[in-house]
């Protein structure tokens, strides 16, 4: 019995090793934001002209196309990121665009189809930590941390199950985990307010 719990706590474990070591390192990161490893906040403003057709307001009040003119944006600029907002006002669409690491907010005229564009690249670190908290990431990147958190889950419990068999380390290894427990918990309650 215990030769597959073996054989699933390492190969589970060297599955997850690179992901542990992602999301501890970029852990260390978000805790300390101020740490920037060379790493420096870019913003740019760009302009430029979609087709106005596509900015036509329609009998319901909302813009013709906007679909078009998001991909005409990022084909023109390189925009990244997901439309997080749209604002459909009389004269302007304006459109925020946001992903990890990433900002832009564009305002199109809708008589002429020009738009201005201000374009925020915060820098590898600040990519780094907005994948570890899955902000703006999408559902396939949040569906990795998903899978992620269930194999160190596999991996906690099949490393606790190995031990409860081992009887040589099994109290002397439950306490020490009942110890880091307590530990955190009382870190919690003297640190946290």
């Amino acid at each position: 019995m215990p030769g597959w719990m073996r054989w699933l706590h390492t190969y589970v474990s060297m599955l997850g090793l690179g992901a542990l070591l992602f999301f501890s390192v970029t852990g260390l990161t978000l805790n300390h934001p101020d740490w920037t490893l060379g790493g420096r906040r870019r913003e740019s403003t760009v302009r430029g002209r979609v087709d106005s057709s596509w900015l036509k307001l329609g009998p319901d009040g909302k813009s013709a196309d906007p679909l078009r003119a998001v991909e005409a944006l990022r084909k023109q600029q390189g925009i990244p990121g997901l439309v997080d907002d749209v604002r459909d006002e009389d004269t302007v669409l304006t459109l925020a665009f946001k992903g990890p690491g990433s900002s832009a907010d564009v305002t199109l005229q809708r008589s002429s189809g020009d738009y201005e564009a201000t374009v925020v690249l915060e820098g590898p670190v600040a990519l780094l930590n907005d994948l570890h908290k899955g902000r703006h990431t999408g559902p396939v990147w949040s569906l990795l941390i998903d899978w992620v958190a269930g194999l160190l889950i596999l991996v906690s419990i099949s490393g606790l199950w190995l031990l409860v068999y081992v009887r040589r380390r099994r109290r002397s290894g439950l306490w020490i985990g009942v110890l880091g427990a307590i530990l955190i918990w009382l870190w919690f309650l003297l640190g946290v307010r």
